[in-house]
């Protein structure tokens, strides 16, 4: 996931520098804020696609044997 984020800065940079010498109306300009959205889309589908825990969830793993953690089979 740092990889995409690297990636976005980098087209960030380059979206800033690309607009401010083509001037913010242009294509070029235009393209290369495109380029840094469809990477911000990427990076929050991986984000999507990764299983969340809950803060308690994250709490059993780390303390299984708390008694708020304990599974009872009937």
């Amino acid at each position: 996931m740092s990889n995409i984020n690297e990636q976005i800065e980098q087209e960030l940079q380059n979206a800033r520098n690309v607009c401010s010498t083509e001037g913010s109306e242009s294509g070029d300009c235009a393209a290369a804020w495109d380029a840094v959205e469809e990477l911000q889309a990427e990076a929050s589908h991986q984000r999507e696609q990764q299983p969340t825990k809950t803060s308690f969830e994250q709490y059993c793993d780390d303390n299984p044997d708390a008694v708020e953690c304990r599974v009872y089979d009937d």
